[in-house]
């Protein structure tokens, strides 16, 4: 069930202190529960299935726990992880967890030549901070994703991953903010 927004958290700033707090008093056994039921949902979902060029991303701590996932996946299908490179979000295939290296934010990356046809991906996994019924989706602030998702090549269909506490029923957004096309909680 999709939180209503409480009235002083209009500002995206705001928004990503409050999600944080409740982040913080999430237990982490809940949250490992949490993660294993969402990444079922994905898995069971007629895009995933479908798909055979997938985008995901390699989780952060406070992220839904997508290590595995890509292990597993990554034999099957054709899985294609961010990576942060100065301002930009590259893409790049995963090969294998011998082919990872530690990038920016010290977020694990394919080490492996970036992907420049990005009309092959099938389906792109976003995480975010906090996302809205709608789509909207709030990121970090740097705006990496929101840049890349506007490559006029891009036709994947976008789900937003996220835990019960980061869905509203609305939050702010702006006009260059990239909506997802269906959000998993």
């Amino acid at each position: 069930m999709p939180h209503i927004l409480p009235p002083n958290l209009s500002s995206k700033s705001n928004l990503r202190r409050y999600v944080g707090m409740l982040r913080s008093k999430a237990e982490p056994q809940e949250l490992k529960r949490l993660s294993s039921l969402l990444l079922s949902k994905l898995c069971a979902h007629p895009r995933f299935v479908e798909a055979r060029n997938v985008m995901l991303f390699h989780s952060l701590p406070d992220e839904p726990s997508t290590h595995e996932l890509i292990r597993q996946y990554g034999k099957v299908k054709n899985i294609f992880l961010p990576v942060v490179e100065g301002d930009l979000l590259t893409v790049r295939p995963y090969f294998g967890e011998e082919k990872m290296r530690e990038g920016d934010f010290h977020i694990l990356c394919p080490n492996t030549p970036a992907l420049t046809d990005f009309s092959i991906i099938d389906l792109i996994v976003v995480p975010g901070v906090a996302f809205d019924v709608m789509g909207h989706r709030l990121g970090r602030g740097r705006g990496y994703y929101d840049r890349f998702l506007v490559h006029p090549s891009i036709m994947a269909y976008k789900i937003g991953l996220c835990f019960p506490f980061q869905l509203f029923e609305a939050i702010p957004f702006e006009p260059h903010d990239i909506m997802m096309d269906e959000v998993i909680c």
